[in-house]
């Protein structure tokens, strides 16, 4: 019951996960690179070494945050509930 009463609450913790992983990786790349923007895959100026390193980059952003944000909401609900809404060790 608990993972079913969980889906609405993770789903908008996941969103808001989402847009501030972003917001991060923004951060990040600027001060990094002393550019705005990460480049596309198909920017045709940018090389590859630079295009696959901000696609790491940004994916190890968003897995952290997306980790960090999970584990809070389900801390979160699970303090408010008293009920963990995932996978349980079992003894």
């Amino acid at each position: 019951m608990a993972r079913l009463i969980y889906k609405p609450f993770g789903l908008i913790v996941s969103v808001l996960g989402g847009l501030l992983a972003r917001r991060i990786f923004k951060r990040v790349w600027s001060v990094v690179r002393h550019q705005e923007e990460a480049p596309k895959a198909t920017d045709e100026s940018t090389g590859w070494h630079e295009v696959v390193l901000a696609a790491a980059a940004e994916g190890a952003v968003f897995g952290g945050v997306k980790a960090l944000i999970d584990r809070a909401g389900a801390t979160g609900f699970a303090w408010l509930t008293g009920a963990w809404p995932g996978r349980r060790r079992e003894p």
